[in-house]
């Protein structure tokens, strides 16, 4: 009966996401028996309204109806079809996760998304790849230096899962620092990496360093103001970007600011109310019971509504304007969700006034209708990030892996494709695996049913089982590179490396142990991506999956694995 689909440009022009202003064409056929009188689109969110569309003309069967119209206010909008015949009305909207029309009663809503028509993203980061690196566990080239807590290991020795005490401190150190990633560089730039992601490198008393002492000095087991400059010089020579990671959710314990163990000069929070930083946090039983990030103790959170920790991060000769005047090109908010809107929309506002500078959050879901402390966020909407860390795309790839199922990795992928703003879509990273997740080889392993932390730290993959993984990694990681937006590697993912959840999916890079044929394969990807355009499409069809870049395709067949691209 009817023909409309919101992913076909001859149903809905521009696909996808538009801007305030910018005119939305509707192309809506009947078939011709049903003896249509009207059609209308009935359309709220932001604002509520209807379009009436007009009978065009009639063809194969089926008569057209066209409207066209524009929204002014950025929001997400939902909208359905009123068909008329007589005194009748039917109602059209999805029947399922795709864009296709069809008649019934309490159906889905097409989601269309509106942003702001001056809204841009970072030049220098479209179509790059990214490098992620968790810094104690890269590169360590011997400058002498020691953690002043916790405990120093050589390269080879295993991760610390736990304390005799049962407790995980996270204070186990292998000292990656700058000096090993800047010997690296050239390995890097061989995958075709554009950018470079650390996670935290700033003062902290932790090998991850989410918990932050000081927001103004490197971790010095890490290195030097002066090493860190010669990196961002020597990556910029390769034409390599360097992201940093904003940790502006929460501190450390230690720190300058709550200063609970009084390791740091001054008065923190923790040890008087008359502390200039009291007012950052809350304490429901002074000093001993406060807010802290999901109940850890050694991350007091910071009020959402702090404006002097806010001006401190996003204000003049403040954190964000220190490192990005070095050259920083680009920061990734840490648990974005738990930042307020006007923060965000301050750290943009900053961070565009220093120049081209990339700025990507962290949500785990489809940013475009994201909800946090009761609150629709506007991430996407042209006031806050560039994009964000694409985890929807890892998801969708990884049950395509498991279930074969191609039209639902299809509508999975297009769904956020359709939601997105076109530039944020390509802003986001695509990523396999992070510091947050089970290394991608071990997600694409066998199931075990190992209930102890200490047999997942243990288990190495036997070499069938590996095999099995590696095949299913150059599949993954071929579907990866091939969807719009910013492949990011993890270290190690590209020679192989094991682990299931944190920490042990954090060990020292594995070199001496590469898999040197995994490895030829992504800088195989990172050649031919330099080559895609942003012309992208994906279908499916039985037992097969096909995606064009530009001029190249990859074909799927998800009997066996199996690829090609051309």
């Amino acid at each position: 009966m009817l023909k409309y689909d919101s992913r076909d440009i001859r149903f809905k022009q521009p696909f996808g996401a538009v801007k305030t202003g910018e005119t939305v064409r509707i192309v809506f056929p009947v078939t011709q028996t049903v003896n249509v009188t009207g059609v209308a689109l009935i359309y709220r969110g932001a604002r509520d309204g209807r379009v009436e569309l007009k009978y065009a003309f009639t063809e194969a069967g089926h008569n057209v109806f066209r409207a066209e119209f524009r929204l002014e206010t950025p929001g997400i909008y939902y909208y359905r079809f009123e068909i008329y015949r007589g005194g009748e009305t039917l109602y059209a909207g999805r029947s399922d996760d795709d864009g296709k029309a069809v008649v019934g009663e309490w159906l889905k809503e097409w989601q269309l998304t509106v942003y702001e028509r001056d809204f841009t993203t970072a030049e220098w980061l479209k179509g790059k790849i990214i490098y992620h690196i968790f810094p104690d566990r890269f590169k360590r080239l011997e400058d002498g230096k020691r953690p002043e807590y916790g405990h120093f290991k050589r390269w080879s020795d295993e991760l610390t899962i736990f304390d005799p005490d049962g407790v995980y401190r996270a204070n186990d150190f292998y000292g990656g620092n700058i000096k090993g990633i800047i010997s690296e560089l050239d390995y890097i730039r061989s995958l075709g990496v554009g950018a470079i992601y650390l996670s935290p490198i700033f003062e902290s008393h932790s090998n991850h360093r989410y918990d932050t002492g000081d927001y103004m000095k490197i971790d010095p087991l890490f290195g030097t103001e002066a090493e860190f400059k010669k990196l961002i010089k020597e990556a910029d020579r390769r034409g390599i970007g360097i992201i940093l990671d904003g940790v502006f959710n929460h501190t450390g314990a230690d720190s300058l600011y709550f200063n609970k163990f009084g390791n740091y000069p001054g008065v923190g929070a923790y040890q008087s109310p008359d502390s200039p930083y009291y007012d950052w946090y809350t304490f429901t039983e002074y000093p001993d019971v406060y807010d802290c990030w999901w109940g850890v103790t050694v991350v007091p959170t910071v009020k959402r509504d702090c404006a002097a920790f806010q001006k401190f991060i996003a204000g003049k000769g403040g954190v964000i304007e220190k490192w990005t005047s070095m050259g920083v090109k680009g920061w990734r908010l840490d648990v974005a969700d738990e930042l307020s809107s006007n923060f965000i929309e301050q750290i943009r506002k900053k961070v565009k006034s220093m120049g081209d500078i990339a700025l990507i959050g962290e949500v785990w879901e489809d940013a475009s209708t994201k909800i946090s402390y009761g609150e629709k966020r506007r991430y996407l909407f042209g006031d806050e990030l560039d994009g964000t860390m694409n985890y929807p795309f890892r998801t969708a790839i990884l049950n395509l892996i498991k279930d074969r199922n191609g039209s639902q990795f299809v509508n999975s992928v297009m769904s956020i494709a359709e939601n997105y703003p076109k530039d944020a879509l390509y802003s986001s990273m695509s990523l396999l695996g992070t510091h947050d997740t089970v290394r991608i080889m071990t997600a694409l392993g066998d199931e075990h049913n190992m209930r102890s932390k200490s047999e997942r730290l243990l288990y190495r993959m036997g070499a069938e089982e590996y095999l099995g993984a590696k095949r299913k990694l150059k599949l993954a990681s071929a579907i990866q590179y091939f969807l719009p937006g910013l492949p990011t590697i993890y270290y190690g993912d590209e020679i192989g490396m094991q682990g299931f959840e944190d920490p042990i999916n954090r060990r020292p890079f594995a070199r001496g142990y590469e898999d040197t044929d995994l490895k030829s394969h992504y800088e195989y990807l990172g050649k031919i991506h330099a080559e895609f355009t942003e012309d992208f499409s994906v279908r499916s069809e039985p037992g097969k999956l096909i995606l064009t870049r530009g001029k190249y395709t990859l074909k799927v067949d998800l009997n066996d694995y199996s690829y090609t691209i051309k």
